[in-house]
């Protein structure tokens, strides 16, 4: 029940007393663990920008130590915004204190009393507020039923499994009804089968309930299938934003394109062609026209024919019975899963993935591969993605 403005958020951990740093030209920064570290200190989070709109379901998404948990902290006033300006429904909240921000969040951790039964645990929050006792019953009982837990508020959190316990912490968050529910991986301590089914509770919590949410994993499937926009982030700076299928579809550089889409998106060493106003790839005896589409964002930005880095998803790469005009690759592992198999393969010196599913359209079985087998690939011109040197969509 809250739009959030985030305007320039950065975040400078200072160096400790007495640390000491490398030698450098004065005015240059240095470069540790990939954040950049200043006189003033490492920069954790730099010049952060996002509206999101009320009720707005957003996830950050990065690998460790890219400054998602630390934004979100941020949001929740855990941790001092060095630089910028946070405005939570158009007010200023900087020097708001944690507590005064109408937010709540759940941690990785579930952080429940071990002596408190679920309903205590849940009303906690509530009591401090010195909340009418008929009212707490009437959240506890509410958000419990949201949650399916109704049968669990007797017990203690030691008799619960993990999914339960991650129920009662996100219950005991929307009691208090906040304007925003901040989530910090709240998923990775669940094994896949009860992550999958707390990401479909996490779904219908959200269509339950009025509150805006921001998000934080490190695993895009589930920034893919929570978020209405997905923030994807590396080395404290802000890499794309965009609906989960602008990201797929769009990559804005190499980084997103290899980040989001499992299995990653394989790259190539080509070259892009231009010959009577028209745009086509090469790479490894396989020559592809761009798509209509792709044709006029080049023709656009007036990209001139280049070496590049060519980008095609495991999934978008086709077998080919002609040797012809298509990539040479040679299969190292053939990984059956079921419907599909994955050949790991090596094309024009590079470790590519290939999906194939085991039948085609008739029903009948595709022939199989083994090791040391070659591999006719081809794709299509509408799914090539043309990077630059500097790991940059040229079509952007």
């Amino acid at each position: 029940m809250a739009a959030l403005n985030l305007k320039g958020i950065t975040k400078i951990y200072p160096h400790s007393a007495g640390q000491k740093k490398a030698k450098r030209k004065k005015g240059e920064p240095e470069k540790k663990t990939n954040l950049q570290v200043t006189d003033q200190g490492v920069i954790a989070v730099q010049k952060f920008d996002l509206n999101i709109a009320d009720k707005e379901f957003i996830v950050l998404v990065g690998p460790s130590g890219c400054g998602k948990s630390t934004t979100l902290r941020m949001v929740a006033g855990l941790e001092e915004i060095s630089g910028g300006e946070l405005y939570i429904d158009g007010q200023l909240v900087n020097d708001v204190e944690p507590k005064n921000r109408d937010i709540a969040m759940v941690f990785q951790s579930y952080a429940l009393y071990p002596h408190m039964s679920v309903y205590e645990n849940m009303a906690f929050p509530l009591k401090l507020r010195k909340m009418d006792k008929a009212e707490i019953d009437r959240r506890v009982k509410e958000a419990a039923e949201i949650l399916d837990i109704t049968q669990y508020l007797d017990r203690k959190p030691k008799a619960l499994s993990g999914g339960q316990r991650q129920r009662v912490a996100i219950g005991r968050a929307i009691v208090r009804e906040p304007k925003v529910l901040l989530m910090d991986e709240p998923l990775s301590n669940l094994d896949a089968k009860l992550r999958n089914q707390m990401r479909a509770e996490i779904i219908k919590l959200r269509q339950k309930i009025n509150t805006t949410f921001i998000y934080v994993t490190h695993d895009q499937t589930e920034a893919m299938t929570l978020g209405d926009r997905i923030v994807i982030m590396k080395d404290g700076f802000i890499q794309q934003i965009g609906t989960p299928q602008e990201v797929f579809d769009h990559p804005a550089n190499i980084f997103v394109a290899g980040f989001i889409g499992m299995p990653q998106m394989n790259f190539f060493d080509a070259q892009l062609e231009v010959s009577g106003g028209k745009y086509a790839v090469s790479v490894g005896g396989c020559r592809v026209e761009l798509s209509a589409d792709k044709q006029a964002n080049l023709t656009a930005h007036k990209v001139p024919a280049q070496s590049i880095t060519l980008g095609v998803r495991p999934s978008h790469m086709v077998l080919s019975k002609e040797s012809g005009n298509t990539l040479t690759a040679s299969v190292e592992v053939a990984e059956m899963m079921g419907s599909e198999v994955h050949f790991h393969a090596n094309a024009n010196g590079r470790d590519v993935v290939v999906i194939v599913p085991t039948m085609d359209a008739k029903g009948e079985h595709i022939d199989t591969f083994h090791t040391g087998d070659k591999l006719n690939l081809t794709f299509s011109g509408s799914v090539c993605h043309v990077f630059g040197k500097d790991g940059k969509n040229l079509e952007f």
